[in-house]
C-alpha cells in the first residue's frame, strides 16, 4: 500500500482554487480590524491601516501560491509529455 493519502490530489487542487477566496477574506479581515480599531481608538487613519494590512495579506497569499505553482511547474519542466512539438523538433536537429 502506498504512503500517500488517498485525497491528497483533491486537497492540493482545492488549495489552488481557494486563492481568490483567501484574497477576499484577507481584505475583509483587514477592513474589519481597521473599522474596529477606528471605533475603539477614534482615529480615522487606523481604518486605513487595517485596509493596508488586508491588501498586504492578499499580496502575500498571491506570492505564496506563486511559489507553490512554480515549484510544481519546475518539477514537470523536463517531462517530454509537456513539451511542445516545436521544442521537440529543435532538440532533434542538434
Amino acid at each position: 500500500m502506498s504512503d500517500t493519502p488517498k485525497f491528497k490530489p483533491v486537497i492540493e487542487g482545492a488549495n489552488k482554487l481557494s486563492l481568490g477566496i483567501s484574497m477576499v477574506v484577507a481584505i475583509l479581515l483587514g477592513v474589519g480590524i481597521g473599522k474596529v480599531m477606528e471605533n475603539v481608538f477614534g482615529y480615522e487613519w487606523l481604518f486605513w491601516l487595517g485596509v493596508f494590512w488586508g491588501i498586504s495579506a492578499a499580496i502575500l497569499n498571491i506570492y505564496k501560491m506563486y511559489k507553490v505553482v512554480k515549484k510544481d511547474l519546475d518539477s514537470i519542466k523536463d517531462d517530454p509529455k509537456y513539451q511542445t512539438y516545436n521544442n521537440r523538433w529543435d532538440e532533434d536537429d542538434e
